[in-house]
């Protein structure tokens, strides 16, 4: 992967020692040129301080775009809302995969090979039990896709394109099994096994939900609604958990540690647990009669409460994915007909949101978490759950930043840089004469 050379310029001005350095710009295909500081160092003796990498390119990618004041999100180049519309998840993870829409007959192939990698390795069912039943879900993943290192040992050089292509293959497939086994241990059901003439969110739906007591009937409506959250979570460019994996996979880490080091960071309340947060934030709220009250709460900058699921740090426009998922949202809760005291809450806090002028002139539109932990609910999934099927949807993407590292020849073993405000150097003093 080569960079784009703009034939531009920046020069970087030292006046303490009355020096100077020219950096290149470098462009992308889209987006804000960056200043290619590399050689910073070695030619003016610094490093730059960027707490969060906010205003920092750690990489060249291919795979995904934002452009967060427009409110755009591309997949590979093609705009969320028509992959969201005309395609399903399968052949998106096609597309983040290998960069372009399969054909019927690659996606026919495609389906085929993951599909026949869903079943787990017998022993894993053993791995559960070392589990409290209630565990986190998501200390379940972070544990059980780690250990997937030791059972699939012909799937671990990662200078193999072979093994790189099973590895992938091998996780897209069980991820939803390995959350589903989650799900059904804090329950205290049996696990049900994974079947390959469903769809992959069919699927994911009947190992969570059938039991061997009765035939359990798939809602199309559902399964469309959870395929669509599936989607719309694929990817989303550098962000925390994409980062871990890749900073995971510069010390050329398995690919099940580097994607069980990305379940870890997604679990964070300000990552993946954001829409576990907005139901927590709802059961808060307790009542649509009380929504009033909390609203002017958070508008009180003297008062600590929050409302989550509004906003987003990238998009300072509506989030592209949240215009979608709305209207599945909407129509989950039109087909199920449940009567919820904390959905008829975010029914009504979206309401206010999108009407109210202090959202509408910050932005503070309804997000992405917000309608998909309304939806998840509604199916039928405890909040501790969301998390794990963000995961769940989110695989593929780390899969393809993943892969896209390790074929990158200019990447390194990556290793941030710091400003030091500690203590300089000191003697060392014996106990006895310490004060």
């Amino acid at each position: 992967m080569t960079e784009h050379a703009s034939n531009e310029t920046v020069t970087i001005i030292d006046n303490t020692n009355d020096r100077q350095a020219v950096m290149p710009l470098l462009s992308g295909t889209a987006g804000a040129k960056v200043i290619d500081i590399r050689n910073l160092y070695k030619e003016l003796g610094y490093f730059t301080y960027d707490p969060g990498y906010t205003a920092t390119g750690s990489c060249q990618s291919k795979v995904t775009y934002i452009d967060g004041d427009e409110g755009v999100l591309l997949y590979r180049g093609y705009p969320i809302e028509q992959l969201a519309e005309k395609s399903d998840f399968m052949e998106v993870c096609y597309l983040l995969l290998f960069g372009e829409l399969p054909t019927k007959e690659q996606k026919d192939k495609f389906v085929y090979d993951v599909s026949h990698h869903t079943m787990l390795h017998d022993q894993l069912n053993y791995f559960y039990r070392g589990f409290r039943r209630d565990a986190h879900p998501m200390a379940v993943m972070c544990g059980v896709v780690g250990a997937l290192s030791a059972f699939y040992h012909d799937s671990t050089d990662i200078n193999d394109p072979w093994h790189r292509t099973v590895a992938s293959y091998r996780l897209i497939a069980k991820m939803p099994t390995i959350a589903a086994m989650a799900f059904k241990y804090s329950v205290g059901q049996p696990f049900t096994y994974p079947r390959n003439d469903l769809s992959y969110a069919e699927n994911f739906l009947h190992m969570c939900f059938a039991v061997p007591a009765e035939p359990y009937q798939i809602n199309p409506v559902v399964a469309k609604a959870l395929d669509l959250i599936f989607i719309l979570h694929a990817d989303h460019e550098q962000n925390a958990s994409a980062s871990t994996v890749r900073l995971a996979g510069s010390t050329g880490a398995n690919p099940f540690a580097c994607i069980a080091a990305g379940c870890a960071a997604l679990w964070g309340p300000a990552h993946g647990g954001a829409n576990e947060e907005v139901l927590k934030m709802l059961s808060q709220i307790g009542d649509k009669k009380n929504v009033g009250d909390w609203v002017k709460r958070a508008k009180d900058p003297d008062d600590p409460f929050r409302l989550f699921g509004f906003g987003h740090r990238v998009y300072k426009n509506f989030d592209p994915r949240a215009k979608v998922i709305r209207k599945a949202a909407h129509d989950v809760l039109g087909e199920l007909g449940i009567t919820d005291p904390l959905l008829e809450v975010a029914v009504e806090l979206e309401k206010i949101a999108l009407e109210d002028e202090y959202f509408v002139k910050r932005k503070l539109y309804p997000n992405v978490d917000f309608y998909s932990g309304i939806i998840l609910k509604a199916i039928g999934f405890p909040t501790s759950m969301f998390t794990a099927l963000f995961a769940v949807g989110r695989t593929v993407g780390w899969i393809a930043q993943w892969n896209e590292l390790i074929e990158d020849s200019s990447q390194k073993i990556n290793r941030p840089r710091q400003l030091y405000m500690g203590p300089t150097n000191r003697d060392y003093v014996p106990i006895e004469k310490r004060s």
